[in-house]
């Protein structure tokens, strides 16, 4: 769900608790919609202007940078850089949070600047606005054409967005509300009702007042003239002015599905509720999996359209292939029919257009008519057969061998795919790009991006006996991981025919624990094709039967002398190994 005006405020107060009077140390923009301040004492302050997601909170989540800060964050940087934030504020029952920031120009003097989230799905900005109230700039301008109402450009003053024309639930007195309700339709819902009236009240909440009141989402205004209802917002009312709330996570089948700022019941048991200690661990655990999702969608959609494109390539060759070795099938009728021709040439005629033998490599030597060419003679329409049957008997040899191949070029691509699925940092795009720039997929870009551009390293996570386990993120790390930097004693661990990434449980030579033997199988399940599934058998043996074929593709390797278990793709446990 969007972060509603409600729980906003109480992420607002959460924030300004750990944030106010404190200096800004840095400042990143991870993502094209995402700016990080990093604050002294070790904290995180996310400001997040997505389309679909667009919210603020204090994040224990660690994202990568770019090589090249964007132009944005270049701007955020020279102002705001060694800034004190003075306060946190949000506007009354509004997604509209200002941070006012302290900081010294370039000539030492203190300025004040305004950088403002404006957190209305699908009109989500970041605003950087000077002490004269003027926009320096934003993350997304609006001009004249895009918007009548309201221009957001370098120069010109900040107003804020226009207000929504509903009621206040907060502020409506028990007259108006009753009043409000008498003029509505009985067969109206009444969650409907309160959507379309008053502002600040989300969907989830709509209908949880409505359960509250009648024990039914889908309920219509009853005998009780909305009483109940009435009630029922008032103790939602006094929940809001003490600010009594609870981070409350929902899970549907162990995933997150929802938050909120209070206990919902409307779901019953199809629902877990999870509460949390802060709103900052609440969206940092439901925003996670979108978080990559985002990412995968933003720096990797080039790449995956090559990628996919070029699989998809190869399906459609394969498959005219598999249709022309299928027709070479049938080349021993072509071999029958000069033989039968060769055979009756004494009874042929130049011009004859068919031929009809007995065919007598068939028990009962049944007859057999075979077409003619009319401009060939008897002779030279066998030759013709003959150099048929021999040209589709070559042909399967090439097409046997090019299927082979052509197989071998699928398997690596559907890889690649799948682990661009699953990349989670600027580097894991750069490696697999590299990748498919040598492997003549995409042409190569020449010079290299400007900026450090760190060392790929493989994902490092420690089992519960304090095993390392390391899991490669592209197919060249996987080669990399399995053929030089893992111990011939460690183990080596896989899914069962289907792709994902190489795993090594560094044993130190000794036998590993059957825990660490486990957790590091699951790791294996959740980084391949089969994250999404219940149980994914996972193979596993020592490093030193671990083999790559010359000639082979990145990441392709044989095995022998294995053992097989399930395991479960289990992302809470993901993160406990990791140390999250």
């Amino acid at each position: 769900m969007p972060l509603d005006a409600i729980c906003l405020s109480a992420v607002v107060r959460e924030t300004a608790a750990q944030a106010e009077n404190t200096r800004i140390e840095k400042i990143q923009q991870p993502a094209r919609d995402q700016v990080v301040l990093l604050l002294r004492g070790g904290r995180r302050l996310l400001l997040c202007a997505g389309a679909t997601q667009p919210r603020l909170h204090l994040t224990e989540q660690l994202r990568d940078n770019p090589s090249q800060p964007p132009m944005f964050c270049m701007l955020l940087r020279k102002h705001l850089a060694g800034g004190r934030i003075l306060s946190v504020v949000q506007e009354p029952l509004e997604r509209v949070v200002t941070l006012t920031i302290q900081a010294a120009d370039e000539l030492g003097e203190q300025r004040q600047w305004r950088l403002i989230l404006e957190a209305m799905p699908r009109h989500a900005n970041l605003i950087l606005v000077d002490h004269q109230g003027r926009i320096t700039d934003c993350l997304r301008r609006v001009d004249f054409e895009m918007s009548q109402q309201r221009q957001v450009l370098p120069g010109l003053f900040y107003h804020l967005p226009p207000r929504q024309e509903k009621r206040s639930p907060l502020e409506i007195t028990r007259e108006e509300f009753l009043e409000l309700l008498s003029a509505l339709p009985e067969d109206m819902p009444l969650d409907g009702w309160l959507l379309d009236t008053f502002t600040a009240l989300p969907p989830l909440m709509a209908r949880e007042l409505v359960c509250a009141a009648y024990g039914e989402t889908d309920a219509h205004l009853s005998r009780d003239k909305g009483e109940k209802l009435w009630d029922s917002l008032g103790t939602w009312r006094d929940r809001i002015v003490v600010g009594g709330f609870v981070p409350t996570l929902l899970r549907r089948a162990g995933r997150p599905a929802d938050f909120t700022y209070c206990p919902i019941t409307q779901y019953g048991p199809a629902m877990e509720q999870e509460t949390f200690d802060s709103f900052g661990r609440l969206l940092d655990e439901f925003y996670e999996g979108r978080d990559q999702a985002d990412r995968v969608r933003q720096k990797g959609q080039d790449l995956m359209k090559s990628a996919t494109a070029a699989r998809d390539r190869v399906r459609r060759k394969l498959a005219a292939q598999e249709k022309e070795l299928a027709a070479t099938r049938d080349r021993e009728r072509l071999r029958i029919c000069g033989e039968l021709i060769t055979t009756n040439l004494y009874r042929m005629e130049r011009g004859m257009n068919r031929l009809t033998a007995e065919n007598y490599y068939e028990d009962g030597c049944p007859p057999m008519d075979i077409p003619l060419d009319v401009r060939l003679g008897p002779q030279e329409n066998a030759a013709r057969y003959f150099k048929q049957y021999a040209k589709a008997k070559t042909a399967e040899k090439i097409l046997t061998e090019q299927l082979e191949k052509g197989r071998e070029e699928l398997t690596y691509l559907e890889s690649v795919v799948q682990e661009l699925s699953q990349a989670e940092a600027e580097q894991d795009f750069n490696d697999i790009r590299a990748e498919l720039e040598s492997g003549g997929y995409l042409k190569n870009r020449g010079k290299k991006q400007p900026g450090f551009q760190r060392a790929s390293k493989p994902r490092q996570f420690v089992s519960s006996a304090g095993l390392r386990i390391l899991v490669g993120r592209s197919n060249r790390q996987n080669d990399r991981l399995t053929a030089k930097e893992a111990d011939r004693r460690d183990i080596w661990l896989h899914t069962q025919k289907i792709h994902g990434s190489h795993v090594i449980l560094c044993t130190g030579g000794q036998e590993p624990d059957e825990t660490s033997l486990y957790e590091a199988a699951c790791l294996a399940a959740y980084y391949s094709q089969g994250r999404e599934a219940g149980k994914v058998p996972v193979d596993y043996t020592p490093v030193r039967y671990v083999k790559k074929p010359a000639g082979a593709r990145p990441g392709m390797v044989v095995y022998t002398t294995y053992q097989t278990m399930l395991a479960v793709p289990d992302g809470q446990l993901v993160k406990k190994l990791a140390g999250k």
